[in-house]
């Protein structure tokens, strides 16, 4: 080993022990909190302005056009106000409404096919003005004039398949109307996460919608939303345990047997 491999060697030790020492001793000040807390009540925060919080950001989301406020004279009446008898359903970019998701399919399929086939062709030579009889002195000796050419195959195939299927899916969503479509269809988004200790839920659902299948109480169930994109999951600890590891995953794309 040369003096330059040495070298190479030597600093990767030092920054290998650097890194070991930092998380150890990033580990020692998380345990030494936790030591220091036993038997002692978990604090509970102030009560504090939210917009001030370091994780708060500005909301921006697809809005209806501004209106414009109008108040006649001697009246208590604004037109920006909801009146007992205008339609409350989502009907403009912006509005809310609540997407009905209950998916209970089952499906069961089996299929079995069956095939066979078998041929023969047979070609001889019987007479032929005579030259028949000089065969042999252009192919083998054996050679008989009734079977000159005899061809045969058989084939066959015989399959089975059997798919069942059952999904169940009960869920609640608010959805925002994102875009008004030149025929009137709305576009539609929903997001949900709930995080639990260090587990996170997350609900995401698209699609696109009529206003006429809005419900009078502002719902619409799932199987009248169309190219509808539902997709629930998870982020966490015990996701990534029921997970097989990156290397296996690899593992199984690559290796062909």
């Amino acid at each position: 080993m040369n003096k330059t491999m040495k070298k190479n060697l030597k600093n990767t030790l030092k920054g290998l022990s650097l890194a070991l020492v930092t998380t150890t001793m990033l580990s020692a000040c998380g345990a030494g909190e936790r030591l220091a807390n036993i038997g002692a009540t978990p604090d509970v925060s102030q009560i504090d302005n939210p917009a001030n919080s370091t994780t708060a950001n500005a909301v921006s989301m697809p809005m209806p056009a501004p209106v414009t406020v109008t108040q006649k004279a001697n009246s208590l009446w604004s037109s920006d106000k909801r009146s007992f008898f205008k339609d409350q359903r989502a009907s403009d970019v912006g509005d809310i409404l609540t997407v009905l998701i209950n998916i209970d399919d089952e499906a069961e399929l089996e299929n079995e096919t069956s095939r066979s086939r078998s041929s023969n062709e047979n070609a001889g030579l019987n007479s032929l003005l005579g030259y028949e009889t000089h065969l042999d002195k252009v192919f083998p000796e054996a050679i008989d004039n009734n079977s000159l050419v005899g061809l045969g195959a058989d084939s066959a195939h015989s399959g089975q398949g059997s798919t069942e299927r059952e999904e169940q899916v009960d869920l609640k969503l608010a959805a925002v109307v994102t875009q008004q479509l030149p025929n009137g269809n709305m576009v539609i988004v929903g997001r949900q996460e709930v995080r639990v200790n260090f587990e996170k839920r997350i609900l995401e659902f698209a699609g696109v919608i009529r206003p006429e299948d809005i419900t009078i109480n502002n719902t619409i169930p799932y199987e009248k939303v169309a190219e509808a994109r539902i997709s629930y999951g998870g982020k966490g600890q015990i996701t990534d345990v029921q997970q097989p590891r990156y290397g296996q995953q690899a593992y199984d794309i690559l290796f062909p047997f």
